[in-house]
């Protein structure tokens, strides 16, 4: 069903039965490596390049899931998936492995909840009965691409932020016993001129805002409805911002309901700037911490708000602005 103008309400509220988490080495050293499935030593995987290694990150997601969820490869009807390196290969390439019918997403950094809410639209029609929806980076590999080779060692800005090494993937089903999605909000292109690609969260906080602010009018509900409330990788410039926006707007969201995936996932201490970035950064902490703590009856109900630049080294160079967009997706449990 559709509430107001970009809103999925999701009559049969399908469920998370399960769901896989990979980590690098530095995200093994941060504040949330228990909450993770399979934690790797090294960002080379045991592979030839970073791209491969990435790849084999979105497959050790997949197959966790899988696993947890008691169910076959053969089982699995459609993968939903992206990332951020050309063409999105390594989650195409990983799709290749996994062998299930594949839809290949790119939002950049919202790609997590674009493909959980298209999951969830595709299971609530009855369209699918097992589902598997996920998104991945690898910090090198998106360094290699979007910046400079780690090997150079090109000093950063305080507004920058540090991408995830690592996958989440969710397995969804129209039955079972989980967390349930239950609403999403599809999220417009927005750009406010911005240009610094060392400032990804300056850029993409008004995405957020826009969509968050949606969502509520056309659920009419207010924010105080949901638990938590969390960005996906914001990073303190961002939230910042946005904090500021919502205050202009008149919007009233509490800073303890109020937080970012890219504040939540490294401690203190670990050299990341502003936060943590990358599509593995909502994926893995919604997916691992979050769910986790859903779980164990801490929230009832939570809005994941995933932030993505759509912006590409070829766009940079060619001195365009910096496009923004964020997905939302609610997941209630326990009610």
């Amino acid at each position: 069903m559709l509430a107001g103008h970009r809103t999925w309400v999701f009559d049969q509220k399908p469920v998370i039965m399960a769901t896989g988490t990979v980590g690098g080495p530095f995200e093994a050293d941060g504040m949330l490596a228990d909450d993770f499935d399979l934690l790797h030593s090294d960002l080379w995987l045991e592979q030839e390049s970073y791209e491969k290694a990435h790849k084999v990150l979105f497959e050790e997601a997949c197959l966790k899931a899988m696993e947890k969820g008691g169910l076959r490869k053969e089982q699995v009807q459609f993968i939903l998936g992206g990332d951020l390196i050309n063409q999105i290969t390594p989650t195409s390439f990983a799709c290749h492995t996994l062998g299930a019918p594949y839809i290949g997403l790119f939002g950049a950094c919202s790609t997590s909840m674009e493909g959980l809410a298209l999951g969830a639209l595709i299971v609530n029609s009855k369209s699918a009965k097992y589902l598997l929806t996920g998104a991945s980076s690898h910090n090198a590999a998106v360094e290699k691409q979007f910046r400079y080779p780690t090997e150079y060692g090109g000093q950063k800005p305080p507004t920058a932020q540090w991408t995830v090494t690592g996958a989440g993937a969710a397995l969804l089903s129209d039955e079972g016993e989980g967390p349930r999605v239950t609403s999403a909000t599809i999220g417009r292109v927005v750009d406010m001129g911005l240009t610094d690609p060392f400032n990804m969260g300056g850029a993409m906080a008004p995405a957020a805002v826009d969509t968050i602010e949606a969502h509520l009018t056309d659920r009419n509900v207010d924010p105080s409805y949901y638990d938590l409330i969390v960005t996906g990788d914001l990073g303190k410039i961002g939230h910042e911002v946005s904090l500021d926006l919502f205050k202009k707007h008149g919007t009233a969201i509490q800073e303890e309901q109020y937080k970012d995936c890219g504040m939540m996932i490294y401690r203190e201490g670990q050299p990341v700037l502003s936060g943590a970035s990358g599509p593995a950064c909502s994926a893995t902490v919604v997916y691992g911490h979050l769910l986790n703590r859903m779980k164990k009856g801490e929230f009832k109900r939570i809005l994941v708000v995933a932030t993505g630049a759509l912006l590409s080294p070829l766009s940079f160079q060619q001195g365009e602005t910096i496009p923004c967009i964020a997905h939302a997706v609610s997941i209630e449990f326990g009610e």
